[in-house]
């Protein structure tokens, strides 16, 4: 929507654009055929013509000159009157849609319950906007900077402008009633601010920051982040494994990068298994997992805390029980429907 507006509005400028230099080509010709004045004459004429200060040097003209003014002048007021009302038109379109547009976006974000919220949107959050929408959860961003507040505007991501650090801005993001919260600003010390904003006003919320340099990971933590993601580390990490262990990231590659030429589509899911489902007090090899296809249960995290990596398959589920499985999308939707999610 927000290119094919600012197309519209382009398409507009040089609409008007044309016109303006059409007019101007017209008189200047006129001018120079009629009363065989030099180009800069007749250009200087039609100048003083159109912007109603006289016509031509002297103001002297033939008949036909005369004439041929009173032509240029009709044009010149219609395409004035033209290019004023599309500029006013186009002004207050601009300023309703911006009215309604916030008015729309205060009205969803007042609606907001269990969304995520992401502090800063510059690489890393962008990041996490996108996978965070490609599962369809509702998703708010906060975002003090304008010009990178635009990018979710593109992407019909709801954004609050505004400082994370502030609590009537947390406030305004509903922070009570999300779901998690990650602080992928590039200020180690604004993501310390924000954590300790965010921690006070929601002792229980799942916080994920951002840690730019090593050192900030024990700040973020004691200020009370869940957990603390090092970017530079991760890149660390999966280059060595590049050089040391092909085949295992070509594999991790294929299986979860989009970008991958033979994507396999593959997604890790943490499924829930509710009171009301059917999977409840089975054993995984009694269940329709093990006849699910391109589906593996890779772990089961018990209610109490526990987790059971590789469950044999005489493991019973348990209402509660959250099961770590590996799998295609179309498999894990499947999954989710039995599990009660």
């Amino acid at each position: 929507m927000k290119h094919e507006e600012r197309n519209t509005g382009l398409r507009t400028g040089a609409l008007i654009l044309s016109l303006v230099l059409l007019m101007f080509g017209v008189g200047t010709v006129g001018f120079h055929m009629i009363e065989g004045w030099p180009w800069f004459e007749s250009f200087y004429t039609t100048l003083m013509t159109v912007s109603t200060i006289g016509a031509g040097p002297e103001n002297k003209l033939s008949p036909r000159g005369e004439e041929f003014n009173i032509l240029l002048i009709l044009l010149g007021g219609v395409v004035v009157a033209f290019a004023i009302g599309t500029l006013t038109r186009t002004v207050i379109e601009f300023e309703l849609g911006a009215f309604f547009g916030r008015r729309r976006m205060e009205k969803e974000i007042s609606r907001l319950k269990d969304h995520y919220i992401i502090c800063g949107v510059g690489r890393v959050g962008r990041r996490v906007a996108t996978e965070v929408a490609s599962h369809g959860l509702p998703l708010l961003i906060i975002e003090k900077d304008a010009e990178k507040a635009r990018w979710a505007l593109e992407h019909n991501f709801p954004v609050l402008i505004g400082d994370a650090s502030s609590e009537d801005v947390l406030r305004q993001a509903r922070l009570d009633q999300a779901r998690a919260l990650a602080s992928a600003v590039t200020s180690d010390a604004q993501n310390v601010y924000i954590v300790l904003t965010a921690r006070g006003m929601a002792p229980h919320l799942p916080i994920v920051a951002r840690a730019s340099e090593e050192g900030a990971e024990a700040k973020l933590l004691k200020a009370g982040a869940t957990s603390v993601v090092f970017p530079y580390g991760y890149a660390g990490v999966r280059m060595a494994r590049t050089m040391t262990q092909p085949n295992v990231q070509q594999f991790i590659d294929l299986a979860f990068s989009p970008l991958s030429e033979n994507h396999l589509h593959l997604q890790i899911e943490e499924i829930r298994v509710t009171e009301s489902s059917r999977l409840a007090g089975q054993a995984l090899c009694d269940t329709e997992f093990c006849h699910e296809r391109g589906a593996i249960v890779l772990a089961v995290r018990r209610a109490n805390g526990k987790i059971d990596f590789n469950p044999k398959r005489t493991e019973k589920i348990s209402a509660g029980d959250c099961l770590i499985v590996l799998g295609d999308t179309h498999t894990l939707k499947g999954l989710e429907a039995l599990a009660g999610a």
